[in-house]
């Protein structure tokens, strides 16, 4: 456990709210067991952060308007169990109780579907399109190093002109041009970030965040996010305790929930940003992914410190992650300190992929309304498939995106990974979206793949979660659609 996450407090009326209605869990036994169970599930699924501090019983007691034998009590058996620690005269410490190490799983030979990316494939012909049409407009740049860390001026001209469509006026040198969105996160981290330093993440979030940070030798600290989306008072109250020096968010069809955020919360959360002058990475790779309606103006538009906003964009979701290119908007101060430290990761990214992405931009409306198209048509089919042969587990209500997150009945999302592994489905666990092993009741299942894939992959699900369950299938009926 971190000092830097044993000295987050939660505040006694966040942590009752997040309770809810806990007593319905206690109608067959005493109130401090169903207080405890509710408290235990908050910290297997993420909501309240392993290694924070929990109100003092007395605070919490009084939150919830039972007595503190009650709160003592279940205290007492989270303890015991191994979900909070204790030391004299201190608060107890949220924590998860040690697990048998697990076996590798070996996949098995004849299935093989991956459910790792959640990604599509090209749309080959605009593609094979603008890569002809690249291979002639390459011709200038021939006489040149071809070496430029802020990128091609078509396409950071293009990315511009799409901000100021938008909402979020732009010009071509607030643009640096990436080898893809993880790329550029790792530069703003290289950039902003020392060894220790701890970055506010929403909880469950983008893998590969997760990875860059711990890669860039930072602390992630989470921020659980609601059952239908941020917790804007939690968030603020993390910032204020734990000053981060970054701060990663993904508020347009939020990776892997869906959710996207709505008009008014982006005000409230620029305001956020300003106040408390964290300077904040909005990650934009999905939003082009949306289902029925546009995502509101981009956050930085809100905000009336735009220096503190750096925004992240990508080609790989909306086109095809083949082309590997992402970029940074931001102020121009902000990327000229970037293009600093960039020599030393990278000397820029490929011309011809550069070029391509600037056609492609110029034929989006058509491509992305295609391609929304077919995630409608795959969200639903997964849905149905997912209703007919795992009718108890619970699709999440975020509407957008790639991906369904999906809340298990048990909290067994390593096992069912690995078993899903050895019949040849390569299904990532919950934990690996979160910070510190919880969030083992949901799994990520996106929605990319044609419906044949999609088919096998819920049928492979279906028996390794009977396989580590158990349980008898529903019998499968043809899906129609």
């Amino acid at each position: 456990m971190s000092i830097e996450m044993a000295a987050r407090s939660l505040d006694e009326d966040l942590l009752a709210r997040e309770l809810g209605n806990w007593r319905t869990s206690s109608a067959s036994g005493p109130a401090y067991s169903g207080l405890a169970d509710a408290i235990r599930l908050l910290i297997v699924d993420g909501r309240v952060p392993v290694g924070s501090r929990l109100p003092s019983e007395r605070a919490l007691a009084d939150a919830l308007r039972v007595s503190r034998t009650t709160v003592t009590a279940a205290f007492t058996q989270l303890r015991e169990d191994g979900y909070l620690l204790a030391r004299r005269g201190a608060r107890s410490i949220a924590a998860l109780p040690p697990r048998p190490e697990a076996r590798p799983a070996e996949p098995a030979a004849g299935a093989n579907v991956s459910l790792a990316a959640a990604a599509m494939s090209a749309p080959s012909g605009a593609v094979l399109e603008a890569f002809a049409a690249a291979t002639r407009d390459i011709t200038p740049y021939l006489g040149e190093t071809g070496l430029d860390p802020t990128g091609v001026c078509a396409l950071r001209t293009a990315v511009a002109q799409r901000y100021c469509e938008r909402g979020l006026p732009t010009d071509p040198g607030q643009i640096m041009i990436t080898s893809g969105a993880q790329h550029a996160i790792g530069l703003i981290l290289a950039a902003f970030t020392e060894p220790g330093d701890r970055v506010l993440v929403e909880q469950p979030t983008y893998h590969g965040a997760l990875s860059a940070i711990s890669t860039a030798r930072a602390r992630a600290v989470p921020v659980s996010l609601a059952d239908d989306g941020w917790e804007l008072d939690a968030m603020h109250a993390a910032i204020r305790q734990l000053a981060p020096s970054l701060a990663y968010l993904i508020p347009d069809n939020h990776n892997p929930t869906g959710f996207t955020m709505p008009a008014d919360e982006r005000i409230r959360l620029g305001h956020i940003i300003s106040d408390t002058r964290t300077r904040t990475v909005i990650d934009e790779s999905i939003m082009d992914m949306w289902m029925n309606e546009a995502p509101p103006a981009p956050l930085a538009a809100t905000v009336a410190r735009r220096d503190l906003v750096l925004t992240v964009g990508s080609m790989s979701k909306s086109f095809w992650g083949g082309l590997r290119v992402g970029w940074i908007r931001a102020e121009r101060h902000t990327l000229a300190t970037i293009a600093a430290i960039r020599p030393s990761v990278d000397l820029g990214t490929p011309i011809l992929e550069q070029l391509t992405a600037a056609r492609l931009l110029e034929q989006r409306d058509e491509v992305l309304a295609e391609r929304r198209g077919l995630l409608r048509t795959r969200r639903a089919y997964l849905l149905d498939l997912l209703a007919r042969r795992l009718p108890d587990w619970q699709p999440g209500p975020g509407p957008n995106g790639i991906s369904l997150w999906v809340k298990l009945p048990a909290p067994m999302s390593t096992a069912l990974s690995a078993s899903a592994s050895r019949l040849g489905l390569d299904l990532p666990a919950g934990p690996r979206f979160g910070v510190d092993g919880t969030l083992e009741r949901f799994v990520r299942v996106p929605y990319a793949l044609p419906e044949a894939a999609l088919e096998e992959a819920v049928d492979l699900m279906a028996r390794a979660w009977g396989s580590i369950t158990g349980a008898v299938e529903p019998e499968s009926h043809a899906v129609v659609v």
